[in-house]
This record gives C-alpha cells, sequence and structure tokens, in this order.
C-alpha cells in the first residue's frame, strides 16, 4: 500500500535518493534547515558570503539579488546532496532499460538552474567602492 492509501502502488516507486524529501525540507524550513555548525553549514555560509561579496558586498545587495543567492545556496545543497548520492552509487545506468538513471536528468535541472541564477546575479565581480575615508584608513 503506498502512503495515499488509495491500495494502488506509486507509479515510479519508492523515492530511494532522498531528493524529494531533501527539497521538501529545505523549501519547508529555509535556511533554518541547514546547521551552521557543521561542515556543509560552514561551507554553504562560505558559499554565499562569497557571493554577497561578488555582487558588492551587503549595502549594495538588492532585494532580487537577495532572493536569488538565496535560491543559489539552497539549489548547491541539493546539487551537492545529489553528486555525493550518485557518487556512491555502483552505475549511473539501468542496465534493464538501458538508460540512465532518471536521477541524472534531475541533478541536471538543478545544475541549469544554479547556472541561470548565478547568470542573473552577473558574471562580472563587482568591486566595493570605498570612501575617500575608508581609503585614508586603509592606507595608515
Amino acid at each position: 500500500m503506498n502512503p495515499n492509501g488509495n491500495g494502488k502502488q506509486a507509479p515510479h516507486g519508492p523515492e530511494t535518493h532522498g531528493l524529494t524529501t531533501l527539497k521538501r525540507t529545505v523549501n519547508r524550513l529555509g535556511s533554518r534547515a541547514i546547521d551552521r555548525r557543521t561542515r556543509i553549514g560552514k561551507a554553504l555560509s562560505g558559499f554565499r558570503r562569497d557571493l554577497i561579496q561578488d555582487v558588492g558586498g551587503r549595502e549594495a545587495l538588492s532585494t532580487q539579488q537577495a532572493v536569488l543567492i538565496d535560491l543559489c545556496v539552497k539549489t548547491k545543497l541539493l546539487l551537492d546532496s545529489v553528486d555525493s548520492w550518485l557518487l556512491q552509487q555502483p552505475s549511473l545506468i539501468n542496465k534493464r532499460r538501458k538508460s540512465i538513471l532518471p536521477v541524472v536528468r534531475e541533478r541536471q535541472a538543478l545544475a541549469d538552474g544554479l547556472m541561470r541564477y548565478l547568470v542573473a546575479l552577473g558574471l562580472e565581480r563587482r568591486i566595493k567602492s570605498l570612501s575617500l575615508e575608508e581609503q585614508l584608513n586603509e592606507a595608515d
């Protein structure tokens, strides 16, 4: 019996890679789902910090850019998780159907989404302009 309770088996079988559960958790809890004390949390926090620096710092960050950065961080978490799972598999080919595993296509969709978010943020690095006072303080 499936979780829907209608007695029919789900069309694609059980979710074994955990991507659906991870997506649901991240979307429901947002950044609260990422414990910043863990290695993964620290890496994602560093990724977020680097993206913010690349767009010119927190002061230059627009609301739209902040949303895109959040999407980038969540997508990177999902993508890294799927990559980790894929690398643990003995093969990425379904021998019976003679095709790649469906999760490989989902992984590529995540990668394409991350690339689109990054392009929307801008490919060039913006350097924060310093005021005259800040420049003089740095010279000391």
